[in-house]
């Protein structure tokens, strides 16, 4: 970890660099707040692996995800937001100032905190899932669906994201089957019926993946009937798990309201959490939109909602 500053008391401090978290740090920093920034395990956030974005306003051309962060970053400390890295392993919220622990025992105290640490994409939990990462298996159809050009793919899931995912890749894939372990879709009807209108997707039920098959790509893959406990394999170049999304909200689901899944919850057009002084924004507290203008919105707010609170208490 980056050297934690003095012993001084942060005003606010934000967990996160992506665009939740960067752009709470433009606002604070502008608000002369002199935001404390912690960018954690994935600087950037998701838009860091994601290679086009083309639906973020103010951007006619595709820009690529990386670039697109760099530019939040690179304004963030130009109003001097200060950036350290570090992982936060445990948070005391009972009292202000809140102390975060870090995973090198080094701690900080604030006033105000934001978090924005974002959501990580669920796997199935098989070795050969972790060890074909990268080489063939993808839980980003957005960021790797052109390298599957013309090839054949598979797409695992049964919600919206999944259904979504699968009719994405049909741009470039030559033919998507959709993997799902139950009879029936989760998914909205509208994308129950866009997939099964759409002549190169495909469907496989009562299914789950064994195995991925291959020793430095993805080859394959070995599904078990959930039903008749039978085994095949389904040849494939490309494995894409869509089954859903973990808030990254560990340290702190014992001391915020949050749901079963984990999403912390704020009050109602706020970003204010049931403690005071803590706020929330991005995909930590948003399981329904999940894109990257609704995380920087919601950025926005918390920086103005720790402003509001930080001033009213002076």
């Amino acid at each position: 970890m980056t050297a934690v500053p003095n012993n001084s008391i942060e005003l606010v401090t934000i967990l996160g660099t992506g665009p939740a978290g960067l752009t709470a740090a433009i606002y604070a920093a502008r608000a002369n707040l002199r935001p404390l920034c912690i960018e954690g395990e994935q600087p950037g956030g998701q838009l860091t692996i994601t290679s086009d974005v083309e639906n973020f306003p103010g951007f006619p051309e595709p820009v690529m995800g990386p670039v697109l962060m760099d530019n939040f970053r690179r304004q963030a400390e130009r109003f001097g937001t200060r950036i350290i890295q570090g992982i936060v392993k445990k948070a005391d919220l009972s009292k202000r100032p809140f102390v975060l622990e870090f995973a090198d025992g080094q701690s900080i105290k604030t006033r105000s905190l934001i978090i924005a640490t974002g959501a990580s994409a669920k796997w199935i939990g098989i070795p050969s899932e972790r060890t074909l990462r990268g080489k063939g298996v993808s839980a980003c159809a957005t960021c790797d669906g052109f390298f599957f050009r013309n090839l054949d793919v598979a797409v695992v899931g049964g919600g919206d994201t999944a259904l979504e995912e699968a009719n994405f890749l049909t741009r470039f894939a030559k033919t998507v089957t959709i993997i799902h372990r139950r009879d029936k879709f989760r998914a909205s009807k509208a994308m129950q019926e866009k997939v099964q209108k759409n002549s190169k997707i495909r469907f496989v039920w009562d299914s789950a993946v064994q195995e991925i098959l291959g020793e430095h790509a993805v080859t394959g893959v070995r599904l078990l009937n959930l039903k008749t406990n039978e085994t095949q394999d389904l040849a494939l170049h490309g494995v894409f798990v869509a089954i859903g999304h973990e808030p990254n909200t560990g340290p702190f689901r014992e001391q915020l309201k949050s749901t079963e899944s984990g999403y912390l919850i704020t009050e109602p057009d706020s970003t204010r959490t049931n403690i005071p002084g803590v706020f929330a924004a991005g995909d930590v507290a948003d399981h329904v939109y999940r894109q990257a203008v609704t995380a920087a919105g919601r950025g926005c707010m918390a920086a103005i909602d720790a402003e509001h609170f930080l001033e009213d208490e002076s």
